[in-house]
């Protein structure tokens, strides 16, 4: 099997690592939600040695995941579990989670179980970090975001951008508080929220 290769991956880890850095600092362990050709995991595993990585995704990439692993050998980066997030998660708490490039891709079902699923395994005061391209209030932030949107509906109709507006909404309802908004290269974004001890307490973009 060809390893995978994800030239965006390149491109974008290292904006990301300085956004995980600051949230991440005093983590011990944090979920990587559809950790898709493992590339960020060795990345940041290797960036960020004082925590555990724990990567996970569909049964079809841990082939991909695991030669990645073995190829950077980072003690802190374990092999994947298998996560599809309208199934059960496994039962396990974790003081982060992050994920990249993965509500536009996912039907809106998945995105309401990605939102419930995050809510109910992430511990308390952790942050989720979502990175990707959306939109806020119904307008897309690019003419290259609106085009590529347009192709993922193309691909499949219930791809697409998703709303911060509608995020929220999914956030608020699985007990997760918005923090920040942080602008990336490439008209993407860092959505920040953390896990409330009071679901009603959110802040507004």
């Amino acid at each position: 099997m060809t390893k995978p290769f994800s030239q965006a991956c390149i491109n974008n880890r290292e904006p990301i690592l300085q956004v995980l850095s600051d949230y991440f600092a005093e983590v011990k362990q944090v979920l990587e939600i559809g950790s898709g050709s493992g590339q960020h995991a060795v990345y940041f595993g290797a960036k960020l040695p004082h925590l555990t990585w724990q990567t996970s995704d569909q049964l079809a990439y841990h082939d991909g995941i695991k030669q990645w692993l073995a190829e950077a050998d980072c003690a802190n980066v374990l092999a994947p579990i298998e996560l599809d997030v309208t199934q059960p998660w496994p039962q396990q708490t974790f003081a982060g989670i992050f994920s990249a490039n993965t509500t536009h891709i996912m039907h809106w079902p998945m995105v309401e179980a990605l939102f419930a699923g995050v809510g109910e395994h992430l511990a308390i005061n952790g942050y989720f970090c979502l990175y990707g391209p959306f939109n806020f209030c119904g307008e897309f932030t690019s003419a290259s975001n609106q085009a590529f949107d347009a192709s993922l509906k193309q691909r499949d109709p219930q791809m697409g951008l998703r709303d911060y507006v509608d995020l929220e909404a999914l956030a608020r309802a699985a007990g997760l508080m918005f923090v920040e908004k942080h602008d990336m290269p490439a008209n993407n974004f860092i959505l920040v929220w953390q896990k409330a001890l009071n679901k009603t307490l959110s802040f507004e973009l």
